[in-house]
């Protein structure tokens, strides 16, 4: 039996009720764009007023497909209306305003800039600042997006300075929502790499996260003015955030549960999500290990309601890792396992990689070396396939550590084999699935619990009563983690000292900056005056006055652009070395790594016990000797 024709999309059925004026069959439609550029050549034969209707219509179905979600089609419409052209100052910068908010949806973070860019010139050019103000904001946000923070924050400020000469509250409410924004995520950046516990920040990184809080609280503020819940939701969610990174622990939970009141009041799964998610991190740092549990539980419960497999698996891991602190390890292999099976299935190898170092540090906690090498080894396998160096040496070391601990050899093992086998010894590891099918028997797993302990004060030279035994196993196998997520700076060669470039320029590169200044500021310059350039703007007697004369006098001061051109001056330096790559991506493990946390919360005690190392390295030197 033959099927039907397929459905139209959205985009396609514009097309027949714009271009051909009727229904189409489905199979002779051209590809969209090509579609839209026979109806742009057409429009353009025709008379002025068909032009800007034309122009509008295209437009208007460039919207309605936006809302509708479909990014892609809208930006093909508006593309179309910009070529057809316009007049109309306020339609086109309508138009601009709309693309750079599509192209930013697109992740097309270039062309955002420019149709923001082009959106600016045309506000100053006609005097409208309520548009100078958003197109500003607009702008902020897609250089955050960019990592430029400095340019975004003063056009975030603009956008705040006209929002306020305007009486305009809910555009107050807005631009101090993205100052705070901007600070926010220069701070986590500043914060990448730093090895400090919570609470202990270099003073330009917390100054950063408190000046963030602060634009925080005034949105808050307003919004309660204005009644906003929805803003007041983001307030106290993002608030919540900077007190964690800030290391206020109390306050953030304190925040976050205002934001899943909120989440729940308009029924936002997402939001209520992100929020017991984030009170479960919280939690962790005070200690509250069980109470963490039951928040991430209903983080997995939501995903798996929203079928959302990526926040599934990261609920699974963090799962995981707070049972392993609770020392509850089978519990913790099982849903370590369950984040394994996730990450192979959506093709995530740091993640897979990821589980399976935990699931080998679960098992060594249990007794169980065999299992812990088979992880282990996998462990390094996927660490060598996508080049994690750091990663590779913490496999290795754990790997050569396990077959010590078993007596056994690398040609001991079988490399094919997805477990292994002992020379003369045919058993077979029972596959972990188990985990997911039966409990172990409780004898078994005291005796092996035991017996790991056992091991393990023999080596670090402890006594099994000490308290701290469960973190120096941390520290054992996972601190050398530390730097997964950090860039990787190649040690410096022939004498270089890795001096900061801007220290050690020469006498000419400050009249290199004077010169890129002058040049970027007459570019500035063109944009006030010269509006020839703004794609789909016909200029008419109908328009000249406003783009000549009418905006001359409104036109503000020009701190707002000398602000822009020391900005984009103090980013020559960017130019001369490229940044170092971040690590590979890891969509089924949180952005901040569970145990990275565990070790900046427990830095200091840590510390405190390898004041005693000496001692221990001298006892396993006497072990090793002794073997």
């Amino acid at each position: 039996m033959a099927s039907g024709p397929c459905p139209l999309t959205g985009a396609e059925r514009a097309v027949c009720r714009l271009v051909h004026r009727g229904p189409r069959p489905h199979a002779m439609l051209r590809p969209l764009h090509l579609e839209l550029q026979v109806y742009v050549d057409k429009t353009r034969t025709k008379r002025k007023h068909r032009m800007e209707a034309s122009c509008l219509e295209l437009a208007l179905e460039g919207e309605r497909l936006c809302k509708a979600g479909d990014f892609k089609g809208g930006t093909a419409f508006f593309e179309a209306a910009v070529q057809v052209g316009t007049e109309d100052l306020k339609t086109l910068s309508a138009i601009y305003s709309q693309l750079g908010n599509a192209y930013f949806y697109l992740k097309e973070y270039g062309k955002a800039l420019e149709y923001h860019k082009h959106d600016l010139t045309l506000a100053r050019t006609i005097g409208d600042r309520i548009g100078e103000g958003k197109a500003s904001g607009n702008l902020g946000n897609t250089l955050k997006v960019l990592g430029r923070f400095d340019e975004a924050v003063v056009c975030c400020q603009r956008h705040l300075d006209i929002s306020q000469e305007q009486g305009d509250k809910v555009g107050e409410a807005r631009a101090l929502y993205n100052i705070g924004n901007v600070c926010h995520a220069k701070g986590k950046q500043q914060l990448w790499g730093c090895t400090q516990e919570p609470g202990d920040l270099p003073p330009d990184v917390r100054d950063t996260l408190r000046r963030a809080t602060g634009f925080y609280e005034m949105n808050l503020c307003l919004v309660k003015e204005l009644g906003d819940r929805a803003a007041q939701g983001r307030a106290y969610g993002n608030l919540g955030n900077t007190h964690y990174l800030l290391g206020n622990f109390v306050e953030a939970i304190k925040f976050h549960r205002q934001r899943l009141s909120i989440a729940k009041e308009f029924g936002d799964k997402a939001a209520e999500r992100r929020a017991y998610s984030n009170l479960g991190n919280a939690l962790i740092f005070l200690g509250q290990f069980n109470t963490a549990t039951e928040y991430y539980r209903k983080t997995l419960q939501l995903s798996r309601q929203l079928r959302d497999q990526v926040m599934e698996a990261q609920a699974c891991y963090s799962l995981g890792n707070t049972f392993t602190l609770l020392q509850q390890y089978e519990r913790a292999i099982d849903y370590h396992l369950k984040h394994l099976y996730i990450a192979q299935e959506l093709t995530d190898r740091v993640g897979e990689g990821r589980a399976c170092w935990s699931l080998g540090n679960a098992y060594v906690s249990l007794g169980n070396h065999k299992q812990a090498l088979h992880y282990a080894r996998k462990h390094l396998d996927i660490c060598k396939e996508i080049g994690d160096r750091n990663g590779e040496l913490t496999a290795r070391m754990n790997v050569e550590q396990l077959m010590e601990a078993l007596g056994v050899n690398e040609s001991d093992l079988s490399p094919s084999s997805s477990e292994f086998e002992m020379q003369g010894n045919t058993e077979i590891l029972v596959n972990n699935i188990t985990h997911f099918q039966g409990i172990r028997d409780g004898l078994c797993l005291c005796r092996t619990r035991l017996r790991c302990l056992s091991f393990l004060f023999q080596k670090l030279g402890r006594d099994p009563s000490d308290e701290d035994c469960f973190f120096d196993l941390l520290s054992k196998f996972q601190s050398s983690r530390m730097d997964d997520q950090r860039c990787h700076l190649d040690e410096p060669q022939n004498g270089d000292n890795g001096e900061d470039p801007a220290i050690t320029t020469s006498p000419q590169t400050e009249e290199l900056f004077d010169l890129i200044a002058s040049s970027q500021s007459r570019r500035l310059d063109d944009q006030r005056v010269n509006v020839g350039n703004l794609p789909g703007l016909r200029i008419t007697h109908n328009n000249l006055g406003h783009l000549v004369g009418e905006g001359d006098h409104q036109e503000p001061s020009d701190d707002f652009f000398n602000m822009l051109i020391k900005c984009q001056s103090s980013r020559i330096d960017d130019q001369r070395c490229s940044p170092p790559e971040a690590g590979p991506h890891a969509p089924t493990v949180p952005d901040e790594d569970f145990f990275s946390l565990i070790q900046r919360v427990q830095a200091k005690r840590m510390d405190e016990q390898r004041v005693q190392l000496p001692d221990d390295q001298d006892k396993l030197c006497e072990m090793v000797s002794s073997s």
